[in-house]
């Protein structure tokens, strides 16, 4: 029988001292380690979502910073971009030094910095949005660089750009960035021009907005936030120490809502954390174990959600259910979107990627909306929000935007806030949570069991995963169903999604290796049962050579 590993004997409780970091420590790590670029563990390496690493191993440092920065300068002067560029960042120990450490490298080449007044960190949704909002009506001058590891642990730091069109970069922007960055590292960062954050100021080049006010003043533009004020629902918030923090409390006061702030703490630490999956502290809001603190609160409100440090997740709580599953919430949140939001053009679909529960599918089909079916990664989304081909675009890791109540495009990135209010609109118009919502979905087309398994993999097996045929499987059939397709390229846009996926009637496999562990992730879901689930889960893994 597949299994997953079992998780580590802290898993859910409060972090004990003997896992803390210790930030000062981390950031002395920052500006002293010199990363060697001849090491490939070392070098600028951009994954799904830009680059990723610590400074105590040498894989997020002050030259990584240096070499980005000033490779995404000479791309925006490369691409005309002439406007302002919005940096923001999350509470990561190293955020602020690396924020700092950016701006002195873009003032020095020129570019005008923006960033949140206040000191404030910044979630990406925000800055994702700002960027949409300067570039109206203009030919794409301004775009955004994001210092943030996601929900990765405390002691990672992290880094990237947002094009004018708002969200992620795509591959072709982000792997010149990584040859650049690279070479700039092998070249002694003699090409990195810099330039003090006073004299920048002095200048004319960094500028403060309180942008998150304005993000907040504009929700009712995608949201129902007077129904929610109306309601008078008892809703929880907790910002899991993130980007997040005090913007609950910027709802409440232009709204009239009253959310409930949990946990206003910051600290780079992150000890108020409960432990994740692995014993390692994770601000991961789709994780059961790292939000055991706030479902242990379920019963205190109607609903209550998180999002991680940079707030582009959502993770959402009810009474009687806990943490629904992001799939779920994905399924549920499209459900209820398409039969209340009138003025959305007929002819916009719902991306997905293909890692992604074929509850949706089901969804979409049932309104009558067309599919958009996408490799891993929100970079892949981005396009058809922008342009309005996607009314909604979401992913299996509790990633998901959508658009405006008139059509038109809110972020281009992932908004972990009003996924999260969405939630709360639902409950105030229908009466009925997501979780109830989603039961409802379920029993009407069906209800899937899914589950993520990482194998270990070495050099060996990723490679021929990587370039995998669908001849190279050797699978007749699959947990005792004919096989319906075999993906190598993604149905939407024809691009190769690193893996492979295989389909049959009541149940699927994808697998995928990762970009920076030695391992293979494979996913699977089955609307047979769990026992169907295992049969698929153990017939993935002997197909890709991992039994």
């Amino acid at each position: 029988m597949a299994t997953t590993t079992a998780p580590n004997r802290l898993a859910g409780n409060p972090a004990p001292a003997s896992i803390l970091i210790d930030p000062a420590s981390l950031i002395a790590a920052y500006h002293d380690r010199r990363p060697d670029p001849g090491v490939s563990g070392e070098r600028v390496a951009f994954g799904t979502s830009g680059h990723r690493g610590s400074p105590l191993a040498g894989t997020f440092n002050e030259h990584h910073v240096l070499a980005i920065a000033q490779a995404i300068a000479e791309h925006r002067d490369a691409q005309g971009f002439d406007g302002p560029l919005f940096l923001g960042r999350d509470t990561h120990a190293v955020s602020p030094a690396a924020e700092e450490t950016a701006i002195e490298v873009l003032a020095a080449n020129g570019v005008e910095v923006v960033i949140q007044s206040g000191g404030l960190p910044s979630p990406t949704p925000v800055v994702s949005w700002r960027i949409l909002v300067e570039n109206e009506g203009v030919d794409g001058a301004a775009d955004g660089i994001l210092i943030t590891p996601s929900h990765n642990p405390p002691e990672d730091g992290g880094i990237k750009y947002n094009p004018p069109e708002g969200g992620p970069a795509d591959s072709a922007t982000t792997s010149w960035i990584e040859r650049r960055a690279n070479e700039i590292l092998e070249n002694g960062l003699a090409d990195v021009k810099r330039m003090p954050l006073e004299r920048a100021r002095r200048e004319g080049l960094l500028r403060e907005e309180n942008w998150r006010l304005d993000y907040v003043r504009e929700l009712d533009t995608v949201l129902d936030m007077r129904a929610i004020a109306a309601a008078n629902l008892r809703l929880g918030a907790d910002p899991l120490g993130g980007a997040a923090l005090g913007m609950w409390d910027l709802v409440n006061e232009v709204w009239g809502t009253s959310i409930e702030t949990v946990n206003h703490q910051l600290d780079p630490a992150f000890s108020f954390m409960r432990v994740d999956h692995d014993g390692k502290i994770r601000m991961d809001c789709s994780s059961p174990w790292a939000m055991a603190g706030l479902v242990e609160m379920a019963d205190r409100f109607e609903t209550a959600f998180a999002n991680d440090p940079d707030a582009d997740r959502h993770g959402i709580v009810v009474p009687g259910q806990g943490l629904l599953n992001p799939n779920r919430v994905l399924a549920a949140a499209i459900d209820y979107l398409l039969e209340t939001r009138g003025e959305w053009s007929v002819d916009a679909g719902i991306g997905k990627t293909v890692v992604s529960s074929s509850l949706i599918d089901r969804v979409v089909e049932r309104a009558g909306r067309e599919l958009c079916e996408v490799p891993v990664g929100f970079k892949f989304l981005a396009p058809g929000l922008f342009d309005g081909d996607f009314c909604f675009g979401g992913e299996e890791s509790a990633g998901a935007s959508f658009l405006r109540f008139d059509g038109t495009t809110w972020t281009t990135d992932k908004d972990g806030i009003v996924v999260n209010l969405l939630a709360a609109e639902c409950l105030a118009r229908t009466g009925e949570d997501l979780g109830a919502r989603a039961n409802r979905v379920e029993a009407a087309l069906g209800r899937p069991c899914y589950r993520r398994v990482d194998s270990p993999a070495d050099a060996a097996v990723k490679k021929r995963l990587a370039s995998i045929d669908a001849a190279d499987l050797g699978l007749g059939e699959l947990a005792g169903e004919a096989i319906d397709r075999v993906l190598t390229h993604a149905p939407g846009n024809d691009a190769a999604i690193g893996g492979v996926k295989v389909t049959t009637r009541s149940g699927w496999f994808a697998a995928r290796p990762s970009g920076t562990e030695a391992i293979v992730k494979v996913y699977a879901e089955s609307f047979l049962g769990e026992d169907h689930l295992d049969r698929i889960l153990d017939e993935a893994q002997s197909a890709i050579g991992k039994g």
